[in-house]
């Protein structure tokens, strides 16, 4: 697991900024980020896990015929997560847990979702093996992340804003996620960059052994 002062300063990251947070993400999904839930939950299938769950804003999204699990950091995050999931015709399972040490059992999933939360784990590489293992052989990893930018100057300019955001609250804007699912041994299956390459999408598999 990450060194335990890097976890913490997300935490802290996270429960002060929970009561705000969908307000502010209303501003980037429509300029940034749009879509990209309805392209995470679209593709989701069978026992479903949310890693990083939030404040449960993919939750009404999900099809009818999955069962939902979401996983949380922040307890505060979480408890506006359970307001949510309180007002849907479906059960939702909601715990707090660590992205880098999931309290699940290996092959428990069909499909493992995370959105926009890679970017502050401190140790990515260390989850996306955590979410290889507990899905099991053929299920779904579902990715959407902003990454560094293929354009130049767009990256040096991000380069530039994380020499803050990192140190105040671990957002890292230059990272991609892709050579980690690759590096762990995930089959990727699809790939979109938008907005100048700085969103990616990615859809990957869990070879069969």
């Amino acid at each position: 697991m990450a060194d335990d002062g890097q976890t913490a300063k997300v935490l802290r990251a996270w429960e002060q900024q929970a009561a705000a947070y969908d307000r502010q993400m209303a501003f980037f999904e429509r300029v940034w980020f749009g879509g990209g839930r309805e392209w995470l939950t679209a593709r989701a299938r069978g026992r479903v896990l949310e890693v990083a769950v939030g404040t449960g804003l993919n939750l009404p999204l999900y099809p009818a015929d999955t069962t939902v699990t979401g996983v949380e950091l922040s307890p505060a995050m979480l408890a506006i997560a359970r307001e949510r999931a309180a007002g849907l015709d479906r059960t939702v399972h909601l715990l707090r847990g660590n992205a880098e040490a999931l309290p699940f059992a290996t092959g428990t999933f069909d499909t493992v979702v995370c959105g926009l939360s890679l970017c502050g784990i401190p140790r990515p590489g260390a989850a996306i093996a955590e979410m290889l293992r507990v899905l099991v052989g053929g299920g779904r990893l579902l990715l959407v992340d902003h990454v560094g930018s293929t354009w130049p100057p767009i990256r040096a300019a991000q380069w530039l804003v994380e020499r803050f955001t990192i140190r105040a609250w671990g957002e890292h804007f230059t990272r991609r996620q892709l050579p980690l699912v690759r590096g762990a041994g995930f089959e990727v299956v699809e790939v979109e960059r938008r907005k100048a390459g700085t969103i990616e999408r990615v859809h990957a598999r869990k070879i069969v052994v």
